[in-house]
């Protein structure tokens, strides 16, 4: 068992985790991957590699992502047949947790999730986060998580590659490999462990804004493909209306030119992955769910009218209902990835490939400073 644990501009909590992990007696080896912190951290990281840690890592910070990615590149190579357990070096992570987490991990293809429960005094930004995170991940799914943001995992040793093909370098690299796992075929196990927030989570280097549009990045763009769809329909249903001067040929003539627009859209930007899936297949079935989702309509309104809701209310809340299932079902159905075992094989190699001359050169930075 191998314990990873990316760090950038760690404090003392780093060698007081590892003092603990070696006290815990179960001979694990630990690996940290320097994520950029720079020379004031230095006496932090030798102070690790006395204590019996491997420290790897590289001058310029590449985000959390890079840094577990750089972490299992250097286990395959160095290390092989090794189940890991990342955690995280700000404390948070308590070592009765991360053995727990590690003891569950068996070889088959599930994914094992230290479940934070989120009681007692939570900083607001965290439990916001991970109650949209929950919402997002369910949406775009169909699983329920309770902790879909834990730093605390654990992963069978012959996972090692597909996690080096999954997308992102930063924050949004956990939520993908969540995302992936299932269209993946892998499955999800979870162990509860403490919730711990120290200093309102201070230490921590989430940037909320930023790293927040990293992670709800596909959410927003599908949001703002749908008002594309919305102006696009509105011109046409303008210059249609005046050509033709016949509302349902308007009407429907608008709609399938700003039905064609939105497709293009969401699988060139929105869902970049369902680019492998055969376009003459994606497009038949996106315009069944454009049929669908217009008869959802009519039926939705019908029903908040008659229950009583006001028709403004009745067609806010409908479009609200037909946008999240849109999303949900192009998501997980319509431009699902179809890339074949082969070229996953090779992406992965390719990219293995890169970080492990990335490992290398790391490795021999740390050994000469």
């Amino acid at each position: 068992m191998i314990i990873l644990i990316p760090s950038f501009e760690p404090d003392e909590k780093l060698p007081e985790l590892i003092h603990a992990l070696n006290d815990s007696g179960t001979g694990i080896k630990i690996v940290i991957v320097d994520d950029g912190s720079g020379p004031r951290f230095e006496a932090i990281f030798r102070q690790a590699e006395t204590l019996g840690a491997i420290v790897i890592g590289y001058p310029h910070n590449h985000g959390k992502g890079q840094a577990l990615k750089t972490g299992f590149s250097y286990i395959a190579a160095n290390l092989p047949g090794h189940d890991v357990v990342c955690a995280d070096s700000d404390g948070q992570h308590c070592v009765t947790d991360i053995l727990r987490v590690a003891q569950a991990v068996e070889p088959n293809n599930s994914i094992v999730l230290g479940e934070r429960h989120f009681s007692g005094q939570v900083p607001l930004r965290s439990s916001f986060g991970n109650s949209a995170t929950r919402f997002f991940f369910a949406l775009a799914t169909g699983t329920w998580l309770r902790d879909t943001q834990t730093g605390l995992r654990g992963y069978p040793a012959q996972l090692l590659p597909w996690l080096l093909s999954v997308r992102g370098d930063r924050y949004e690299y956990e939520l993908n490999v969540l995302l992936e796992a299932r269209s993946a075929g892998y499955t999800f196990e979870s162990v509860s462990i403490a919730t711990i927030y120290i200093s309102e989570n201070e230490s921590s280097h989430f940037r909320p804004l930023r790293d927040s549009l990293r992670i709800y990045a596909p959410l927003l763009k599908f949001s703002m493909s749908s008002f594309m769809g919305f102006l696009v329909d509105t011109v046409a249903f303008l210059v249609l209306m005046a050509a033709t001067g016949s509302l349902w040929m308007a009407v429907v003539g608008a709609r399938a030119i700003s039905s064609a627009a939105n497709f293009a859209v969401n699988r060139r930007l929105v869902f970049p992955e369902g680019r492998s899936a055969p376009l003459k297949g994606t497009a038949l079935r996106y315009f069944a769910l454009v049929v669908v989702l217009l008869g959802a309509n009519y039926g939705l309104l019908i029903s908040f009218t008659e229950a009583g809701l006001p028709a403004l209310p009745a067609k806010i809340l409908t479009e609200i209902v037909l946008f999240l299932l849109s999303f949900a079902v192009q998501k997980r159905f319509l431009f699902r990835e179809r890339a074949t075992a082969k070229e996953e094989k090779s992406a992965t190699n390719i990219y293995s490939q890169a970080q492990l001359s990335t490992v290398t050169d790391s490795a021999q930075l740390h050994a000469e400073v």
